[in-house]
């Protein structure tokens, strides 16, 4: 029988949280959907944050993940940004921890080099290599695609990987 895994992976920021599903069928990746949720930023903080909340709660309804892959947390020149994008990241944590849905962590660069051999590869890099790995038609916007690159990032290597506790 054939291994299937569905993996949803997450690129957490108070403005736009991008998303995306790829599913492992044996060997092959197969894309699932991608998006961004995205808030206004003249709405406040709080509001945002529920936003973001409710469309990864009804995200994970319509799409069952058997788990989610985001991004660990990074250190921004700006406090401020770090510290909104730092909230973002704990609304999408909660959301998956309250399905009891396993999560798991990736450092930028290790992101990086998973899916395009490079540590320090480009924006442009990543949503072009992305398109290529999925045989997307097109190229997904930049949040998505981050998304989406995570999600694959735990498809290489999710056997190495220990649920985030």
């Amino acid at each position: 029988m054939t291994e299937s895994l569905r993996i949803f992976g997450i690129d957490p920021g108070s403005r736009t949280t991008g998303y995306g599903i790829v599913d492992r069928v044996g060997s092959k990746l197969i894309h699932v959907d991608n998006g961004c949720l995205t808030t206004r930023s003249t709405d406040p903080l709080p509001q945002r944050l529920d936003q973001i909340y409710r469309g990864l709660v009804d995200a994970f309804a319509k799409y069952q993940p058997e788990a989610v892959a985001i991004e660990e947390v990074f250190f921004a020149k700006n406090v401020a940004s770090s510290i909104k994008l730092g909230e973002a990241r704990g609304i999408a944590l909660l959301a998956a921890v309250q399905r009891q849905i396993p999560i798991f962590e990736y450092a930028t660069r290790e992101v990086k080099q998973s899916v395009t051999g490079y540590g320090q590869a480009t924006k442009d890099q990543i949503q072009k290599m992305v398109k290529a790995l999925l045989s997307l038609p097109e190229t997904a916007q930049e949040d998505a695609s981050d998304a989406l690159a995570i999600a694959i990032c735990h498809l290489h290597s999710y056997r190495l990987k220990r649920v985030v506790g």
